[in-house]
């Protein structure tokens, strides 16, 4: 498949990043919801998007995103159009109804991650399954094909990841940065609501008093994410929750997509080496696309016909290494 090339009034990373967010517009397609329930007494929001198909795709979301954001839908109406079953699901608190325990979602929670795959095994409707994830969902997605390895549920033939922050501390040092300050904004304005939404649940857990305060991820993930999921600190959580971690250990197809214009990733977000040992993983760096961008004229976007191209190239793979 060509490489990404956008005409020349696409070729910013910043406007690759900021107008689908906030001018893409999909209709939505039918769906069915349903509800699934957790080992540890929760719940996830699931978005079934059918066509009868013998093939599907489980579909993560971004930080702070759910089943319906713009890039959620535009896959979807891609893989049902390429006559591929789409399955898109809510992280905890995303599908608008915050989740039942003391904790939140966050970049390492690929127990939950494992419930949606598991159940859409059990379904026995499908001879094929394929993982997709976006930003955070693209991390989560990885890191769960290097930790189940060559555990991997025998239906899951192959993943694809877009704008991935393959480690986390630098993807947190690439949105501090000043040029980076409304999307950083944006970012902790959203994650108050979930704060709040907890508050309420367990006042005797965490409160927002001097959020305000907060300036960065690190203060962010200090205070919340590494104490609600048992984390030393938000370096230890980076660390141990980085898809960098178990990129080697990957035995399905997996592709990896990162822009190299891309404001949100800098420096080892681009993990050439970790993915030259592994012949199982596939990365590809355009020159342009911004963070969860790639869009072409017109309304289809790059990203949507590559996912389809990489998945249909894979629906008869049979667990042969590759190579």
């Amino acid at each position: 498949m060509p490489a990404y090339s956008p005409p020349i009034y696409l070729r910013s990373g910043h406007l690759q990043t900021v107008y689908p967010t906030l001018f893409r517009r999909v209709k939505h397609q039918p769906c069915r919801r349903e509800r699934i329930f957790t080992p540890d007494e929760d719940f996830l929001d699931l978005d079934w998007f059918s066509v009868k198909s013998q093939t599907l795709v489980v579909l993560s979301h971004g930080l702070e995103g759910d089943s319906r954001r713009p890039y959620m839908t535009g896959m979807v109406r891609a893989l049902n159009a390429a006559q591929m079953d789409a399955l898109a699901w809510n992280f905890r608190g995303c599908s608008g109804e915050i989740n039942r325990q003391p904790i939140l979602y966050h970049n390492g929670a690929t127990y939950d991650l494992d419930t949606v795959v598991q159940h859409a095994a059990a379904s026995g409707c499908y001879q094929r399954i394929f993982l997709l994830g976006f930003s955070m969902g693209g991390n989560l997605t990885l890191l769960y094909a290097g930790e189940q390895g060559e555990r991997m549920h025998p239906l899951v033939k192959g993943a694809a990841a877009f704008s991935v922050p393959c480690e986390l501390a630098h993807g947190s040092e690439a949105i501090s940065h000043p040029a980076c300050a409304l999307y950083l904004k944006r970012f902790l304005r959203k994650l108050r609501g979930k704060v709040r939404a907890k508050m309420a649940q367990y006042p005797e857990l965490l409160n927002d008093r001097g959020y305000h305060r907060i300036r960065n991820f690190q203060q962010f993930d200090d205070r919340y994410t590494a104490p609600l999921h048992k984390f030393a600190s938000a370096e230890d959580y980076w660390n141990r929750c980085s898809c960098n971690r178990k990129l080697t250990q990957i035995r399905i197809p997996a592709l990896l997509v990162n822009a190299l214009d891309d404001p949100l990733l800098i420096r080892d977000c681009y993990p050439y080496a970790l993915v030259r040992d592994n012949p199982w993983v596939t990365m590809e760096t355009p020159r342009y696309g911004g963070h969860v961008g790639f869009m072409l004229p017109g309304e289809s976007y790059w990203s949507e016909q590559r996912a389809v191209r990489f998945f249909h190239e894979r629906q008869g793979y049979a667990g042969q290494r590759p190579g």
